[in-house]
């Protein structure tokens, strides 16, 4: 006992000779740390100042800087950005849009042209464009394990090529980045803000892995182990912590959709300075397209509009298109084709489609199904206004442009029965309904055998009220959301 009494007194004169130095180290090292990172904003600054230029008035414009890594890519994203822009150019003469892009693969005339042909819109002044080179290290193949605190890490080293490349006055991420924001902010001084389509991390991913569902980024060998997925969901609750953070530094908050509302409220907790700000649909031109009545039909086109990315769940529509042609067999007419379009951003997107070229083969339905890739605007125009069914299959979608789109086109649409879709789009209007919901293979081929048994005067009656239900995602709409909730940030 004696022996156990000398030991314990030992520890705790151990401890306390350790604990005093190992603080005054720990202070000394933190302060060391703040020395440094102020210097680099001091230093950031004088840089700034030096590569500073007077506008044609005499006055030196204000930068807002866009952080867009994938500017050019064909997406919902990409129409809120250039919409954004030219928002921002009507309504502030004295300011410099500036676009941070790692698209090098083209040139600044090249993207402005692409906005053009793919969305309809047109700036009435130049935008400079910063190319970063290190946009690699935002690319998931480049993290096949923990990919969400790779790539975010990762942006925070592209961030800072592009900090020292342009340092704005007013920092705002178009894409998701949300740890590039405490950079801007802390390190280059600027008013920050953000668009946030689709959270990072949701409270839906963390109920995935912890249900330990299959999904497309929750493989089945974790699935398959409690402890792997338990060692997941730890990950998970530690990287949604981060995350809240690094988007509480945010200075204005714009969201897409109630859905994805629901979520940054949740983790960033920041209601103050959060908004809803529905995207910018082009839904005037689509509005164009006559909307009659079928009268002799001689074939069915359904039509899917989205990027081919894996939430988007490509194979969900190749499989319950397939099921559906089961369903009519012997041959009825007239016949039906289901058409994907949507844009690749790089060779994993052109690798995605081949797999789905496959799949298509393996099913049977490769003559039933055509594959149109960055299309320009005039086609996708023409497919919707010739389609009867607007298909949508991605999970918990955080809005859906495409969905709206479809709906403004004049197709019955058939979404997912979850985010955006279900909480703000394919909504009653009026009393009346304005699309359909499914869940899975079997309840989409229904529903699409369904809507293709409608009479046509019904089908009429469905696309009319939906046509008139997405006013309210005009560009119009959005422009004026979008400076009230970016105000603060140019006072």
């Amino acid at each position: 006992r004696n022996c156990l009494i000398f030991a314990w007194k030992l520890c705790r004169l151990l401890l306390s000779s350790l604990l005093i130095p190992a603080l005054f180290l720990s202070g000394i090292l933190c302060l060391c740390l703040f020395v440094l990172l102020w210097g680099i904003r001091l230093w950031i600054q004088q840089r700034k100042k030096q590569l500073a230029s007077s506008g044609t008035d005499g006055k030196q414009p204000l930068t807002v800087a866009f952080f867009h890594p994938y500017c050019n890519a064909g997406g919902g994203g990409e129409r809120v950005l250039w919409c954004a822009i030219r928002t921002l150019q009507k309504k502030y003469k004295n300011i410099t849009c500036v676009v941070y892009t790692g698209d090098r693969d083209v040139t600044g005339e090249d993207i402005i042209a692409g906005a053009l042909r793919r969305f309809n819109i047109k700036l009435s002044h130049p935008v400079k464009f910063v190319f970063l080179e290190k946009r690699y290290l935002v690319e998931a193949a480049l993290y096949p394990y923990f990919t969400l605190l790779g790539q975010s890490l990762g942006s925070v080293l592209l961030g800072w090529e592009a900090l020292l490349k342009c340092i704005p006055d007013v920092y705002i991420d178009s894409m998701g980045y949300a740890f590039t924001l405490p950079l801007f902010k802390y390190m280059g001084g600027c008013r920050v803000g953000c668009y946030v389509h689709y959270p990072t991390i949701s409270t839906d991913m963390l109920s995935v892995v912890r249900n330990q569902d299959t999904r497309f980024n929750n493989a089945a060998f974790i699935t398959n182990s409690p402890l792997v997925s338990k060692f997941k969901l730890v990950y998970y609750y530690l990287f949604a912590f981060l995350y809240g953070l690094v988007g509480s530094c945010s200075d204005v908050v714009m969201v897409n959709s109630s859905w994805t509302l629901n979520h940054i409220l949740s983790l960033w907790r920041s209601a103050a300075c959060t908004s809803v700000v529905y995207p910018p649909c082009d839904v005037q031109t689509f509005l164009d397209i006559p909307l009659e009545e079928e009268k002799s039909i001689t074939k069915y086109s359904i039509v899917s509009v989205s990027q081919f990315r894996p939430e988007k769940d490509h194979p969900l529509q190749i499989r319950a298109f397939a099921k559906l042609l089961e369903k009519r067999r012997p041959v009825q007419q007239p016949p039906l084709k289901l058409i994907l379009i949507g844009g690749c951003r790089n060779q994993q997107d052109e690798e995605r489609v081949n797999k789905l070229r496959r799949l298509c083969e393996e099913l049977g339905v490769a003559e039933h199904v055509v594959f149109r890739i960055n299309i320009p605007f005039e086609e996708l125009k023409q497919h919707l206004g010739e389609a009867t069914i607007g298909l949508h299959t991605m999970w918990n979608e955080h809005f859906g442009i495409g969905v709206v789109e479809c709906m403004a086109a004049g197709t019955v649409i058939l979404a997912h029965n979850s985010g955006g879709p279900k909480l703000d789009i394919v909504v009653p209007y009026e009393g009346h309904i304005t699309g359909f919901l499914a869940e899975d293979e079997d309840s989409y081929a229904e529903t699409m055998a369904r809507i293709l048994s409608l009479s046509p005067e019904k089908r009429l009656e469905i696309r009319e009220k939906a046509r008139q239900s997405v006013h309210r995602f005009s560009d119009r709409h959005f422009e004026e959301t979008f400076l009230l909730s970016v105000e603060p940030l140019f006072k």
